[in-house]
């Protein structure tokens, strides 16, 4: 049974998601203080959140059981990310459940900025008629620029259109092709500055977004330019903003985030007649709410149950079907890691996985930071796993390739394993049976068919006769059963290689008298 903690409000549609399953039990302790959140966090293999609970690196070191920390939301900066991955626990959100929630709020805010409804509701409520001293100003053919062409920016940019907007934008990652069919011209930063009428941000804060627009890009702005914020607080100089707000560098502003929420409330950011400011209101409707309750309990029911991996970040995001295609690989690819790591000579210094065939038309990431696990696993043991694996290797200083190859190999499927050590190098292929079982079929430059499962022997001998029924009967006299045994030789006269299945574990005296066998030149014990 899966144990699940959700420690802030979550929608009921999303909590019955996870009750009606009987392999879940859900236990809600919304706002739970973070000293008790440290003690109990140890129980849970889920911890579903919102933006009131910090994740953070004190609290996860006791999280031995933790698999999935589920945010109903977009942001992630609540949780540390960089201490859930070396704790290998996948950090997953809820990109698409509040897209119209916040690009309705953006739509909303640019409205409000281009009528000063806000500051005109404020005066009619005093008492004062002051018709003219909130003209506006109309959407119909300004430019709107948008940073950051994710869900939520192409939805503004759809709203923004049916009131006659020209619309760019900018998005390294978004093809010419795909934001000319939303109607979105793609051009540079620079470009959105300095042409702009109303300039909207829809990207993550990052060490590089953060105040990406600052004293400098607002020099580029013009005077009647009006600045839009509801994606994170920071991508946004607040100083910087002010600054410009006061001296009328620009016209005006509408925040709904802040670089700390809650806010210090003596900024001017909240005096200016010219700044619109929100409560964080984006994701804020009923809807929204529904939505990502909905998201995140599927996303984490999924994801402890084996269904695939979405919106994580800090592993490959696998739908259903991606994760089906894959699945077989990533048995595989832990397989041939953890037997290469049992045989490897020195430290290893470069990893090398090529993968070929079908498999190379998927997305392998997962399938690599099975595979590198695999390779860590009988050095590191317990601390290391599918999600640290690759940080580990990094924090080594070892080098891992990913290659993927549309030349036609050996086989129909293959993943390649080529490691480089200060001692001498080391390779495996490894491969699927019909019955998509693991294989491993080549071991250096000697082909096997061996059967990478439970107890094993790997044993390179002078190609004599004799050495089968050597094996053999040391290990029954130990009263050890092979269950398989598989030989391979690169050119006759030369060393062979013996991988023995057998179904139990191999003591150690018994690999003593197989080293002290005439012929035998190398004993390893492996389990995989």
């Amino acid at each position: 049974m899966f144990k699940v903690l959700v420690s802030d409000k979550l929608e009921k549609e999303g909590l019955d998601i996870l009750t009606a399953d009987k392999n879940f039990q859900v236990d809600c302790k919304f706002g739970i203080p973070a000293a008790e959140l440290k003690t109990v966090i140890k129980d849970y293999d889920a911890l579903i959140v919102r933006s009131g609970t910090q994740v953070t690196a004190e609290i996860l070191e006791n999280a031995n059981k933790l698999k999935v920390i589920g945010r109903a939301g977009v942001g992630l900066d609540n949780v540390d990310l960089s201490a859930a991955t070396k704790k290998g626990v996948v950090a997953m959100n809820t990109p698409a459940g509040n897209t119209t929630s916040t690009a309705e709020h953006t739509i909303s805010l640019i409205m409000a900025l281009s009528r000063n409804i806000p500051q005109a509701v404020a005066s009619l409520k005093s008492g004062k008629w002051e018709r003219s001293k909130f003209t506006g100003i109309e959407l119909y053919g300004k430019t709107l620029g948008i940073i950051g062409l994710g869900r939520i920016g192409t939805t503004v940019a759809r709203m923004a259109q049916a009131f006659g907007t020209v619309t760019i934008g900018h998005d390294p990652y978004l093809s010419a092709e795909i934001a000319a069919k939303n109607g979105i011209k793609l051009v540079e930063l620079e470009e959105i500055y300095k042409t702009a009428d109303y300039i909207t941000v829809h990207i993550p804060k990052t060490d590089e977004t953060t105040n990406m627009i600052s004293e400098k890009q607002i020099a580029l702005m013009k005077k009647t330019a009006r600045l839009i914020n509801c994606a994170r607080g920071g991508i946004i100089d607040e100083q910087a903003l002010v600054k410009a707000l006061q001296e009328k560098r620009i016209a005006g502003a509408a925040l709904d985030v802040y670089d700390k929420e809650p806010p210090d409330f003596n900024s001017p950011l909240f005096k200016l007649d010219n700044c619109i400011t929100t409560p964080h209101l984006g994701a804020s409707t009923s809807e929204a709410q529904v939505n990502v309750a909905i998201e995140i309990a599927h996303a984490v029911k999924d994801a402890l149950s084996g269904r695939g991996i979405r919106n994580a970040a800090n592993f490959p995001s696998l739908s259903p079907e991606a994760y089906k295609a894959i699945e077989p690989y990533l048995d595989l690819a832990d397989k041939i890691g953890k037997f290469a790591g049992q045989l490897i000579q020195g430290r290893i210094k470069e990893v090398k996985i090529t993968y070929s065939g079908a498999i190379a038309k998927e997305k392998v990431s997962a399938v690599t930071m099975a595979l590198t696990k695999g390779l860590l696993s009988p050095i590191l043991g317990e601390t290391v796993n599918t999600i640290n694996a690759m940080n580990m290797m990094k924090d080594r200083g070892v080098n891992v390739q990913e290659i993927l190859s549309s030349l036609e190999g050996e086989y129909v499927n293959s993943i390649a394993l080529d490691i480089t050590t200060d001692k001498e190098p080391f390779s495996l292929l490894g491969t699927l049976s019909s019955n998509k079982q693991p294989r491993i079929v080549k071991v250096n430059n000697v082909y096997v068919e061996a059967i990478p499962l439970g107890h094993m022997l790997f044993i390179n001998n002078n190609d004599k006769p004799g050495i089968v029924g050597a094996i053999g009967t040391i290990l029954a006299q130990a009263k050890i059963n092979i269950a398989g045994i598989t030989l391979g030789r690169e050119n006759q006269e030369g060393v062979a290689v013996s991988v023995v299945n057998v179904d139990s574990e191999i003591p150690e005296n018994v690999i003593s008298s197989l080293r002290q066998t005439k012929n035998i030149l190398f004993v390893k014990a492996i389990k995989v």
